[in-house]
């Protein structure tokens, strides 16, 4: 087994490319160890001493570091335990774990501007934000402030407020007017 190693624009945070499936749909997001109870890889991930996060998208794995270790010490046993994880058969998620959908649901007045906002998020958000190794969910709209949580690279990034006001605010606005801000929100 090949893994492929990515940087982010977090520079706490690299990309792994397994070179198969992870969750093959939806993503999952472990911020710390103690969510990592429902996943055998997260688990064989933070057993690694500086590991402050994993994320897991479609054929990815993101890991965050925290600033006391460095990548070239921890970067090895990460792909030891990638590769492990994958040689044992092992699910990814064990069986009453599922992947997060990615949206909230929203019902009432707004329900066609969310619906609209959702399908943008989708079709030009999401994707390229996986390319960095992270994702964006939708939490909310209200009063014209579209709510978004970042997960896995995109978490503590420091680009992460550009992104959301330069790059998606402006796009969301573009397209449907009646939003006027976008604001991140906590897990």
């Amino acid at each position: 087994m090949f893994i492929q190693t990515e940087s982010t624009p977090n520079p706490a945070t690299l990309k792994f490319l397994p070179g198969r499936d992870v969750l093959g749909t939806g993503t999952a997001d472990f911020p710390s160890v103690e969510s990592a109870a429902s996943s055998p890889l997260a688990t064989r991930l933070f057993a690694v001493i500086g590991v402050t996060g994993v994320f897991f998208g479609s054929d990815f794995v993101t890991v965050t570091k925290s600033d006391t270790v460095e990548w070239d010490h921890i970067k090895p046993a990460l792909l030891g335990a990638i590769m492990e994880h994958f040689q044992t058969g092992e699910p990814v998620l064990s069986a009453e774990a599922s992947p997060a959908a990615g949206h909230a649901d929203h019902d009432g007045e707004d329900g066609e501007i969310v619906d609209q906002i959702k399908e943008l998020l989708d079709t030009r958000v999401r994707p390229a934000v996986a390319q960095d190794g992270g994702d964006i969910t939708f939490h909310g709209f209200e009063r014209g402030v579209v709510y978004l949580h970042m997960q896995g690279a995109c978490a503590g990034c420091p680009s992460s407020t550009l992104t959301l006001k330069m790059g998606i605010e402006n796009l969301l606005r573009h397209y449907i007017p009646e939003v006027t801000e976008v604001r991140p929100v906590a897990a």
